[in-house]
């Protein structure tokens, strides 16, 4: 039988988080962490209604499923987000020691990999999954801010 639960399946609902951000004027960006192939967490930008510059997607995210896990360690967790986490998320997922990280886009001003960021030795990375509908999106949205 095969797995409908791919990574794709899950970036696109990580997408809907990011189309959620766009249209409160946030930069699109949508996270999703799932254990077990169930979403435990959604989560988008809050950064603007918030008014706090730690309100990224994935910690968001972190906190969402920590409290869904009633604990502050994501093991067997896949954090599903449609851009690359920039230092402080990567930080913050460092302490998490989240098991893996699926992320679209590549950051490459922000990004953590750029940044030289490094990650908990027990998670791994993919990236680059639906990476073209994940840039797009954050094209439209400075297209249209530039407006």
């Amino acid at each position: 039988m095969i797995n409908p639960f791919t990574d794709e399946y899950f970036m696109k609902k990580a997408l809907q988080e990011a189309e959620m951000a766009f249209d409160k004027g946030e930069i699109p960006v949508g996270a999703i962490i799932v254990v077990a192939d169930k979403i435990i967490a959604r989560s988008h930008n809050l950064t603007e209604l918030l008014n706090d510059v730690t309100a990224h997607a994935e910690m968001q995210a972190i906190t969402a499923a920590a409290n869904f896990l009633g604990g502050k360690y994501l093991k067997d967790c896949t954090l599903y987000v449609t851009l690359e986490p920039c230092q402080m998320c990567a930080g913050a997922l460092y302490w998490s020691q989240i098991s893996k990280i699926v992320f679209g886009a590549r950051d490459e001003q922000r990004g953590f990999m750029t940044m030289g960021t490094k990650l908990h030795p027990k998670t791994t990375v993919v990236s680059g999954i639906m990476a073209n509908e994940a840039a797009d999106l954050m094209k439209r949205f400075f297209v249209e801010r530039r407006k």
